[in-house]
């Protein structure tokens, strides 16, 4: 068995990362920058009211003035302010030529185009006037390669003079799940048969990514029926299979694959829950072959999939964030395989769950993190220092 750290760079050295795609700012979101971009213009273009006020020249306080104009966003003053005098102003609008300060509204009595201060002026000279230029300036990079693209990032890469961007393209991703056992969400399972939850799982999982989702549907245990279905798989980046990945007489995904020429990489990881991990590749499509028991396919997915998906789709950071933390309960000592316990975060602590069963969906449902427990580490006493991802 190899380690979940050891596994993780062995599944990320399977493929490299996909090609580029230029697409409109509203389809780039939540995608990653496939390379730098440097502002096309310079923002603000010139120097902007911070303030509803008048523009004023600083050296004649402490007035009076003479209004001679107005200056609204999209309609500057295109006069000059010269001794004495001043031009009403917006938010957000242009500062006329000659002015460098602003005097908010509240501060002045007009009566007339006469304006005098009723309160304090202002503080210094280019009060309440954002420059030009202190946002960015033309050619400032404004986005790194590999720089999440989020709702702050878009803004910015529209307001630095881009409509479209450079990406990678999405992920497509064909999820199998095996098992004579399963049967559809919603249909009767009886007794001695289980619905099949890992499939809407990982789709939910994956929903936030740039990924097209084939899904294969539920492929019972034999031979010819899952070659079929890995075969609908050549065109994919990513064949994922749920069950079936273990060593017992119907796990039957890994001579399946070798029986299609796959070369697999690994099959056992020691971590706790998800040992029966496989990866591999079947032509140029990268295999992940995931547990079955729903919380292994959850922790697997969670450690070696999503991370899978940012690498090939451009993204600079990669692996999980891990927090470090109190936990509020003892914890016994850890085997030879690394511990993820399900955890409720606080925002402040971790609180560990009870159910350590690979199967309980309903404690997975409940936690909000894993805390990472080393392989061979001890015992820990209430209030010690944990290592923990968080989920969601």
């Amino acid at each position: 068995m190899i380690s979940p750290e050891e596994a993780q760079a062995r599944i990320l050295a399977l493929g490299g990362q996909v090609s580029v795609e230029t697409v409109p700012i509203l389809s780039a979101a939540n995608r990653w920058a496939a390379g730098d971009l440097n502002a096309l213009r310079t923002q603000p273009a010139r120097n902007l009211s911070a303030m509803d006020g008048y523009a004023i020249r600083f050296a004649d306080l402490p007035g009076p003035w003479r209004v001679i104009g107005d200056s609204a966003p999209g309609f500057p003053f295109t006069g000059s302010i010269g001794i004495g005098e001043a031009a009403r102003i917006f938010t957000g609008a242009a500062v006329p030529a000659g002015a460098d300060t602003v005097v908010i509204q509240e501060n002045i009595r007009r009566l007339g185009t006469r304006i005098t201060l009723s309160g304090d002026g202002p503080p210094c000279q280019g009060a309440h006037v954002r420059r030009a230029g202190s946002d960015f300036s033309q050619g400032t990079r404004l986005i790194a390669a590999g720089d999440a693209l989020g709702p702050a990032t878009l803004a910015l890469a529209v307001m630095g003079g881009y409509a479209s961007l450079d990406v990678r393209r999405r992920i497509r991703i064909a999820i199998v799940s095996t098992g004579d056992e399963l049967v559809l969400p919603g249909t009767n399972a009886g007794t001695d048969r289980l619905p099949n939850s890992n499939a809407p799982m990982l789709a939910a999982m994956l929903g936030s990514l740039p990924v097209e989702i084939v899904d294969l549907g539920i492929v019972p245990d034999h031979r010819d029926a899952l070659a079929a279905a890995f075969g609908h798989a050549h065109n994919c980046d990513i064949l994922v299979t749920s069950g079936g990945a273990s060593v017992g007489d119907h796990d039957l995904v890994r001579p399946v694959l070798l029986g299609l020429d796959a070369t697999l990489d690994f099959w056992k990881v020691a971590m706790r829950p998800g040992k029966p991990l496989m990866a591999g590749k079947l032509g140029h499509t990268i295999v992940l072959g995931l547990p079955g028991n729903p919380v292994s396919a959850f922790v697997t997915a969670t450690l070696f999939l999503i991370p899978l998906v940012r690498h090939l789709s451009g993204a600079r950071n990669i692996l999980p964030h891990r927090i470090a933390a109190l936990c509020t309960a003892p914890m016994p000592a850890v085997g030879p395989r690394t511990d993820f316990v399900r955890a409720r975060w606080n925002g402040n602590a971790l609180c560990p769950l009870p159910s350590t069963d690979s199967g309980a969906l309903s404690s997975l449902a409940q936690a909000d993190a894993l805390i990472v427990r080393p392989a061979e580490s001890g015992a820990l006493s209430e209030g010690a220092r944990v290592e923990a991802i968080l989920l969601g």
